[in-house]
C-alpha cells in the first residue's frame, strides 16, 4: 500500500539502454533470476548515446524511465553506462520524489565498483568506456567512495560501439581500433591489473580484447555483477520483490523498427528475438 492507502501498482522489471548493448546485462539478469518478467526498452533511434551531451542524456533517459512507469514497472535498470553516468544520480534525487517515490531506478556503474576490492592486487585497474561515460569520471567517483587507495585511469573508446552495432566487431579492422586503445591505457599505467568493461556493448569484443592485453590482466564484463546485484538488493528490499510480477517472461520495445530490432538483438542474445514492439518517446 502507499501511503495514502492505495494499491502499488504490480508488474515487470524494466531494463533501458540506449542500444542494443544493454541485451548482454538483461542476459545475465534472465540467467541469475529467470522468474521474474522484464520488459527491455531500447532507444536504437536515437543510439548512441556516448557523444551527447549531458542534459541531452538526462531527457532522452528520463523519458525512457517515464515509459517503463507508465507500462506499470516499479523498478528499472539502466543497463547503459552513459545513461548512469549522466542522468542516474539527477534522476534519483530530484524526480523520483515527484514522479513516484515508491518507485526505483538502479544503474551498472555502483554495482560494478563494488566488485573492484575482489578482483585488482595491484591496486590499479584501467576502464574502457565512451567518451560520455570517460568524461563523466563516474567510476573514479564511485570506486574511490568505496575504495580511495584504488588508481583508477580510463580510456575513451569511441569507435568500439559503431564496430558492435555494425556487425564488424569480429572484422579484421576492428583489430586496429582495440590494440590501439588498449595500448594507450597501458601506456597511461603500466601496473594496471584489472580492465573494467564499462560499456554494455564491449562485451561482443571480449576476444579480440583479450587478443590484445597481457594474459596476467583480469576482463571483467559487467553482466554478472550486476545480475548479482540485483539479486541482493531485492533479497533486501522484500517490498519491491513482491512488486516485481514472476511469470518468466520478457517484452521488447525499440524506437526503431522491430524487423531491425529483432536482425540486431539476435546477434547480442545469441538467438531469435520475439515479443518486439515499436513505440516512440517524447
Amino acid at each position: 500500500m502507499t501511503k495514502n492507502g492505495t494499491l502499488q501498482e504490480k508488474g515487470p522489471i524494466g531494463v533501458f539502454d540506449s542500444g542494443y548493448g544493454g541485451l548482454t546485462i538483461l542476459d545475465k539478469i534472465r540467467k541469475q533470476m529467470p522468474e521474474y518478467d522484464y520488459l527491455y526498452l531500447g532507444d536504437n533511434a536515437r543510439t548512441p548515446y556516448g557523444p551527447r551531451s549531458f542534459e541531452v542524456v538526462y531527457e532522452f533517459t528520463l523519458q525512457a524511465v517515464k515509459k517503463l512507469f507508465e507500462l506499470g514497472c516499479p523498478l528499472v535498470i539502466l543497463a547503459c553506462n552513459t545513461a548512469s553516468a549522466k542522468a542516474l544520480r539527477t534522476i534519483q534525487q530530484t524526480n523520483l520524489p515527484v514522479i513516484d517515490p515508491t518507485r526505483r531506478v538502479l544503474g551498472v556503474i555502483r554495482p560494478t565498483a563494488e566488485c573492484i576490492d575482489q578482483l585488482t592486487k595491484s591496486r590499479h585497474i584501467g576502464i574502457l568506456a565512451t567518451s560520455g561515460t570517460i568524461k563523466s569520471e563516474s567510476y573514479l567517483m564511485e570506486i574511490h567512495k568505496l575504495f580511495p587507495d584504488v588508481t583508477v585511469t580510463g580510456e575513451a573508446c569511441p569507435m568500439w560501439v559503431p564496430l558492435v552495432e555494425n556487425n564488424e566487431y569480429q572484422s579484421k579492422g576492428a583489430d586496429y581500433f582495440v590494440q590501439k586503445h588498449i595500448n594507450q591505457l597501458l601506456e597511461k599505467d603500466s601496473d594496471i591489473d584489472t580492465l573494467i568493461l564499462g560499456c554494455t556493448h564491449y562485451p561482443l569484443l571480449i576476444e579480440k580484447i583479450r587478443q590484445f592485453t597481457p594474459a596476467h590482466i583480469r576482463i571483467v564484463p559487467q553482466g554478472e555483477y550486476v545480475a548479482r546485484s540485483l539479486q541482493d538488493y531485492l533479497r533486501r528490499h522484500p517490498e519491491m520483490d513482491s512488486r516485481c510480477t514472476k511469470n518468466g517472461t520478457c517484452r521488447f520495445l525499440t524506437t526503431e523498427s522491430t524487423s531491425k530490432f529483432e536482425e540486431s538483438a539476435s546477434i547480442f542474445l545469441r538467438q531469435d528475438v520475439m515479443e518486439v514492439e515499436s513505440i516512440t518517446l517524447e
